[in-house]
């Protein structure tokens, strides 16, 4: 990669931290939340699906018209308007304001993953891509590494609010570093503005098997995905024990990690193959998720080998994911598909916090009751996401070089 790439990637890297930090930040601090607000863990799933439904809706608004524009100027759009929710969110006084606050981040924040990806897809040859996804993924890690931890010690320090004003201010300093070191990206302009019925990016996916299934995937995975991960620090709280100031430490110990194994993913799915790297990682994935959904008191080591074998298969699974569903349309088409696709992901990780504060109950002592029930319900998921991956293929003009 050359210097301009480099500082691309690592603009990107910045939008997805203070992106993925403002998502993540809510679920480590629900035991607080649940307390202070005396809230039940279905409305607290609610405070966090709230965001992710309102992004669901938004990104699918988005579709019909962000290939229209610079990606450039949509991302700059979107960013801001995020950074006006974030804050928003550090100044809300109850729950009820808070949930608004969140539905008004989620409105622009469901612009902001699509864009990113189009960015780097168009950026990026098939044949390299992983490489770039597992380089842009490393923004989750340090988000768990240092910024999960960091909102903590400022949540428990200070108040909870504190966590929204970091994230807000770092916001300040991407915005800046959006305008100067990302390039135009219009290369889907080539004649000028997409004309014609802006229905065309529903009907081109309806009429196209292999873009039904690379939406089927992503719909399936993060289902299985975030059925699990609202609940991590409540049933760690609840079920296995732990004090909330030592709940930082799985955020950490996964987030390293995970800093260098992404990379290492990324290269590997370039060189091997996008989808028999996928298989394994969903299938290494399986053993966390059914040891997290069934803990009872646990020493800690073991706890945090768990959270970090979670954290590196999680991640593994995502960055060939994101490679093979971002290789099934036209780089004209990019922008609109991957509104759609972040659409779905998010109303599909809204339904699944839904559906498993559904399940749970909060028992006696604030332990958190058929969590396990939830882990069946998640390996299911990520089963079938085997058999679903393998039937999505690259477009002809995607596949730059041999793909195992």
């Amino acid at each position: 990669m050359d210097g301009k790439e480099k500082s691309l990637l690592f603009t990107l890297a910045a939008v997805n931290f203070t992106h993925i930090m403002d998502f993540m930040i809510m679920m480590p601090l629900g035991p607080q939340l649940m307390q202070l607000f005396q809230i039940s863990p279905q409305q607290f799933g609610f405070a966090v699906s709230s965001y992710s439904i309102t992004a669901g809706i938004s990104g699918f608004a988005a579709a019909f018209f962000v290939d229209r524009y610079d990606r450039k100027k949509v991302l700059l759009f979107a960013y801001i308007g995020f950074v006006i929710g974030t804050y928003a969110c550090a100044w809300a006084p109850n729950y009820y304001l808070l949930v608004g606050a969140r539905i008004l981040a989620g409105l622009f924040g469901g612009m902001i993953g699509a864009q990113v990806l189009s960015i780097v897809s168009d950026t990026f040859g098939y044949e390299r891509r992983a490489s770039a996804m597992g380089i842009l993924m490393t923004a989750f890690s340090l988000a768990s590494v240092a910024g999960v931890p960091a909102g903590l010690w400022l949540a428990a320090h200070y108040s909870w609010h504190m966590p929204f004003v970091a994230i807000g201010s770092i916001g300040l300093a991407v915005i800046l570093a959006i305008i100067f070191l990302v390039p135009p990206v219009n290369g889907h302009l080539k004649d000028g503005r997409p004309q014609g019925n802006p229905l065309h990016v529903l009907t081109d996916i309806f009429k196209t098997p292999n873009q039904m299934r690379a939406l089927t995937l992503s719909i399936t995975l993060m289902m299985g995905h975030f059925c699990i991960i609202p609940y991590v620090a409540p049933s760690l709280v609840g079920n296995a024990g732990y004090r909330q100031d030592q709940i930082f430490l799985i955020y950490l110990v996964g987030g390293a990690l995970t800093i260098f194994t992404s990379p290492l993913v990324g290269r590997l799915a370039d060189r091997k193959g996008k989808y028999p790297v996928f298989v394994g990682m969903a299938l290494l994935s399986l053993v966390p998720i059914l040891l997290i959904t069934n803990l009872q008191p646990t020493p800690l080591w073991v706890v945090l080998i768990i959270a970090g074998l979670f954290f590196i298969t999680a991640n593994g699974r995502m960055i060939p994911t994101q490679a093979i569903v971002s290789g099934v349309v036209t780089p004209r088409q990019r922008g609109g598909f991957m509104s759609i696709n972040s659409s779905v992901q998010q109303l599909a990780s809204g339904i699944a916090a839904n559906i498993a504060g559904a399940i749970i109950v909060e028992g006696p002592n604030g332990r958190i009751e058929h969590y396990n029930w939830v882990g069946y319900f998640s390996v299911t998921l990520i089963g079938a996401c085997i058999f679903l991956a393998k039937r999505v293929k690259p477009i002809k003009s995607e596949v730059l070089s041999p793909e195992s």
